[in-house]
């Protein structure tokens, strides 16, 4: 299967008050369709690596960082401009934090619907998407509220709303059953999972939740902690297929 994001050999160094965290990811592909679940110690650098992967932060080299967007020609992450790499977070990639991070000034139908406005998508098209994924995911009648009258698992379910709306070939979310209770989160992992299948969007997934996450992931990684004095060096392995696999 043709990697839509493709790493090699890539590597973030942080420095602060004379201690060192790097982070080492040696080989990673994530393809459309599949979910790849992301499982670590508090520290380890599961959030670097999605804010890595998500162009939010710039590695500090990489032999190869690329993907494939829907041009067809392979994109060169390390050295598109700024400009480029802005568009491709825009419509290619959705995010879903684990707060949900939605904007509390907005309603959820405006908070859903922010990213396709971003990138420039036809209204009509844009709220047909937007109702189709509200009612798929069990908050069509929460549109008119505001965020804090949610529920947290609601507030999960918009912010996967959100980060589909636009079709992004490339989603990734950062806890996103942390804050719900575990029959919540079975249920949002699943819907979350049967609708990145049926779009063929790359899922990246941070959990906590290891066994949740092992039972809809098609693919899992973890990672190797090295400790030496007033360093730390964590190395990305991706070691075993999910059961969904």
């Amino acid at each position: 299967m043709t990697a839509y994001l493709a790493v090699r050999e890539m590597s973030v160094e942080r420095e602060k008050n004379g201690f060192r965290f790097s982070l080492h990811i040696p080989h990673l592909d994530v393809c459309p369709g599949q979910t790849l679940a992301i499982l670590g110690q508090s520290g380890c650098g599961k959030s670097t690596l999605l804010d890595l992967l998500a162009l939010v932060l710039k590695p500090t080299r990489a032999q190869e960082f690329s993907l494939l967007p829907g041009t067809g020609s392979r994109l060169d992450l390390t050295t598109a401009a700024p400009s480029v790499l802005a568009s491709v977070r825009s419509s290619e990639i959705g995010y879903v934090l684990q707060s949900g991070g939605l904007l509390s000034f907005l309603n959820v139908r405006d908070n859903i619907i922010l990213p396709g406005k971003l990138a420039g998508l036809p209204a009509n098209a844009l709220h047909k998407r937007l109702d189709s994924l509200a009612e798929r995911l069990g908050i069509a009648d929460q549109l008119g509220k505001k965020p804090q009258h949610l529920s947290g698992g609601q507030r999960q379910r918009a912010a996967i709303a959100r980060a589909l709306v636009h079709t992004p070939k490339l989603v990734f979310a950062d806890e996103p059953t942390a804050a719900v209770d575990q029959v919540t989160a079975s249920e949002i992992f699943g819907i979350f999972q049967d609708i990145v299948k049926e779009m063929r969007t790359a899922l990246v997934v941070v959990s906590h939740d290891v066994s949740l996450a092992r039972r809809f992931a098609d693919r899992v990684a973890t990672f190797t902690i090295e400790r030496r004095q007033n360093a730390v060096t964590s190395t990305l392995v991706e070691n075993e297929q999910g059961q969904a696999a």
